[in-house]
């Protein structure tokens, strides 16, 4: 710029206060609206040069606004917001008498006159219809929006909606400076929008850099944003016309914010401004361009440029090219088109920002002091420039801007400008096309995702409401369970115990990619290990969609051959990993896609049911002839007297006797016994089966060998024995049999009376051998198979004692049997 600046004085107010106070606008057409931060808002005529009238509100004005038509003004009050009308003010002047002419014409307004009652208001805009307000409540942000009416009329606007946004205190500003700060509200319109007005506080953006701040959605939709800048530093966006929108920061400049503008500082059509500026307290400025890189096919970008002018800042304004701000001691003039990039360049976007940096640094003086308010800058039919500026004495000035000799302002337009807005659009569609098919691939895969893990989830629940009910549900009906087969066989001149276990889905959902079945086998009869350490083993068997009905098998060893550590419990679990979840490209994707997972090892475990391999599991029975093997039946169940057989179980026999008479006492081993007496009656109304459904009478069957095959063939806890398959070997009312650790046993029955006069039957199953801990497992395996069919037909055991408690009872006499033999005899 060349030459200084005219200052011209209209008029003087008199009055002094701070510069957040006062305000200098156009209203009414020519007419001048002056607000002091009282209760009086000052209408100077330009043309006439005096002042026109003086509006008396009912308290402190904080700021004010005219309409689009320029036939209304809202003014905001401590109290609410006031409406104003043109042909109001223009009665009343004409209505003051002849005489006080030199004098204004006083207007008090009335509370009738109140069109959105708020308390506090802050800060006004008018966006087409809709009246926006921004006030304080408590520790946050109100906006408002109100619907305005088609003709002016008393009454309250209809309130359309609000946002809130929650307040940030700044650590470096006084507390009471930043409480008087006032939000500043300005519009931004895309270039495209045909409808934007051309009123105070809104401004037409280029398009490109419209999209680039405010999304593809909002230019679509041709919508208004608004612009807030609050008294802590953030610059916040609202679509106005994006269903869905909410209040989003768009930078910070970590202090007040004094103004907003937008300065079309390289020309890309009539009326667009190519850049958007804000200014804080204490000097901060931020330019948002658009850059646009020089390698083939690279898209546009938002540039933020930050710098620091000399501070602090009262107030500024925004003319064709220029940042116009005042300092209080000073006015200084900012030429935003120095290093501005808005066509193509070669040079990095780390050299164009430092080159637009430091001509932030650089304003230019106009040599103008003690301004405190200034308006929109105005340009004269001459080509002058001029600003409307109020000082801190209360005086009114107009200042005319020195002229501008340079080319600059002269509009340019490359003749490759359209080919090249062309291309940036294209190039910006591509763009959206690339964004919105890499949207559409992870919605697919998130929503896979989601359909996978409500799968878990309701398997979750239903294996849970399946365990809070295993009480008093029998393990059959469990949905998803586990059955088992014993089998010994015998590998390098070794035999080794087996478990067939086969997992059954009975549910309606299919188990997908992730889960995996856990097996842990528990030796109960072994106490812990040395220092305090269980000697269980876990098997993991992971596998992939089991749909309902299916069974999956597999086979695990459980003991090796001379192993007493029974019986031996089996949990069964599925687990199922989250991480699964995210398939091949877990490791790349893990914390972008599913944000709640822990770790890769973060899983889920769901038990199902408990099995127990005990010591009639774990027998190899000795095979018989073709000719002596007897076959039976499979009976499912019977009754049993509780009490009686509580007392029955605790009796232990055991004898030094030899079998056979004559001096070989020394060499023949020690024989132990156990005995347990069962009902005949109840055995042969649950064990023998009928002849027929109509025919009550039992068929006739031995109920001895009844007793030992259900014994042998049964599967408690879902067990099952595989020697059964083999050929069961029933010599008369006995079995002969190997047990795991090598002993033989002898497993029979016979049927004794009992009683006074011995008038009760009773079937009495008596275990032998040489082996103390063979005699104590199959003590202990005959009693739990009783107690399981018990609690299968009765639902318990007996009356207040639970299944478990029963088994641990049990549990505690074979374990104490076998620490210390000498009980039994």
């Amino acid at each position: 710029m060349e030459g200084r600046c005219v200052v011209e004085t209209w008029s003087e107010f008199g009055f002094s206060g701070p510069s957040d106070t006062l305000k200098v606008r156009f209203g009414f057409g020519e007419d001048v609206l002056v607000c002091t931060g009282s209760d009086e808002v000052y209408v100077y005529d330009s043309n006439q040069r005096k002042l026109k009238a003086v509006l008396q509100l009912p308290a402190p004005v904080s700021d004010l606004l005219e309409s689009h038509d320029k036939q209304l003004l809202y003014v905001a009050c401590s109290s609410g917001v006031y409406c104003v009308s043109a042909q109001f003010l223009q009665d009343r002047v004409k209505s003051s008498p002849v005489d006080a002419s030199s004098s204004p014409a006083e207007l008090k307004i009335s509370s009738e006159a109140v069109v959105a009652e708020a308390d506090g208001v802050s800060s006004l805009l008018l966006v087409d219809s809709v009246l926006l307000t921004l006030c304080q409540r408590d520790a946050s942000w109100l906006l408002t929006l109100y619907r305005t009416p088609d003709q002016a009329r008393p009454g309250s606007y209809e309130v359309l909606s609000s946002f809130s946004l929650p307040m940030v205190e700044l650590g470096n500003t006084e507390s009471k400076t930043e409480q008087r700060r006032r939000p500043v509200l300005i519009c931004v319109h895309c270039g495209d929008a045909s409808e934007a007005p051309s009123a105070h506080g809104h401004f037409r953006l280029e398009s490109v850099l419209f999209k680039l701040l405010f999304g593809i959605e909002a230019a679509l939709a041709k919508s208004p944003v608004l612009l807030c800048g609050f008294p802590d530093g953030r610059l916040c966006f609202l679509p106005l016309r994006v269903p869905g929108s909410q209040l989003r920061v768009l930078h910070s400049l970590e202090e007040p914010v004094m103004f907003i503008g937008a300065s079309a500082a390289m020309e890309t059509g009539p009326g667009h401004a190519q850049c958007l500026v804000g200014v804080g307290e204490q000097g901060r400025v931020v330019v948002i361009q658009t850059y646009k890189g020089g390698a083939e096919g690279k898209a546009s970008a938002a540039r933020f440029t930050e710098g620091c002018v000399p501070g602090p800042v009262a107030c500024g304004c925004v003319g064709k090219k220029c940042l116009y701000y005042s300092t209080g001691s000073d006015l200084l003039a900012l030429d935003l088109s120095d290093g501005s990039s808005g066509t193509e360049c070669k040079e990095s976007d780390e050299g164009i920002s430092t080159k637009a940096a430091a001509v932030l640094q650089h304003p230019t003086s106009l040599n103008v002091c003690r301004v405190v308010a200034l308006a929109e800058a105005t340009c004269s039919a001459a080509g002058d420039s001029h600003l409307l500026a109020l000082s801190a004495r209360g005086q009114l000035q107009r200042i005319r801007l020195p002229v501008q000799r340079n080319n600059a302002e002269l509009p340019k337009l490359p003749h490759n400008q359209v080919g090249r807005s062309v291309r940036d659009l294209l190039s910006a569609i591509g763009d959206v096309c690339e964004r919105a098919s890499a949207l559409k691939t992870a919605i697919k895969s998130k929503s896979q995702i989601l359909r996978h893990l409500n799968q878990v989830v309701n398997i979750s629940f239903l294996l849970g409401a399946s365990a809070n009910a295993e009480g008093h549900l029998p393990v059959e009906e469990k949905p998803i369970r586990c059955r088992a087969v014993t089998s010994w066989s015998r590998l390098l001149q070794k035999d080794s115990l087996n478990l067939t276990c086969v997992l059954h889905n009975s549910s309606p959902y299919v188990l997908e990619r992730g889960w995996t079945l856990s097996i842990t086998v528990v030796p109960l009869s072994c106490s812990a290990a040395a220092g305090g350490e269980s000697s269980c083993t876990n098997f993991s068997f992971p596998f992939c969609n089991l749909y309902p009905e299916e069974t999956l098998e597999v086979s695990l060893p459980i003991a090796a051959s001379g192993d007493t550590s029974f019986p031996m419990t089996v949990n069964c679990s599925l687990i199922f990993s989250l991480s699964s979840l995210l398939g091949e490209e877990a490791e790349e994707e893990e914390e972008e896609a599913v944000g709640f997972l822990c770790s890769q090892s973060s899983c889920i475990s769901l038990p199902l049911n408990t099995l127990t391999v005990d010591w009639l599991h774990a027998l190899q029975v000795n095979s018989l002839p073709a000719n002596q093997k007897v076959i039976v039946s499979q009976s499912s169940g019977f009754t049993i007297d509780a009490i009686q057989d509580f007392l029955t179980s605790r009796r232990f026999r055991c004898n030094g006797r030899l079998t056979d008479t004559g001096g070989e006492n020394a060499s023949k081993p020690q024989t132990f016994s156990a005995r347990v007496r069962l009902s005949s009656e109840l055995l042969r109304e649950t064990l023998v089966p009928k002849s027929s459904e109509t025919d009550a009478r039992p068929a006739p069957r031995n109920l001895c060998l009844s007793l030992l095959d259900w014994l042998l063939s049964d599967s408690p806890g879902g067990v099952k024995t595989g020697h059964h398959a083999d050929g069961t070997a029933l010599g008369g009312e006995a079995v002969h049999a190997r047990g795991p650790n090598g002993a033989t046993v002898k497993l029979a029955a016979k049927e004794i009376n009992l009683g006074e006069g011995e008038s009760i039957g009773a079937v009495e199953v008596q275990v032998e051998s040489s082996s103390v801990a063979a005699v104590c497992g199959l003590h202990h395996a005959v009693l739990r198979r009783v107690q399981i069919q018990q609690s299968r037909i009765s639902g318990a055991f007996s009356v207040g004692v639970s299944t478990g408690q029963v088994t641990q009872c049990l549990l505690g006499v074979y374990r104490e049997l076998r620490e210390n033999p000498l009980l039994i005899m």
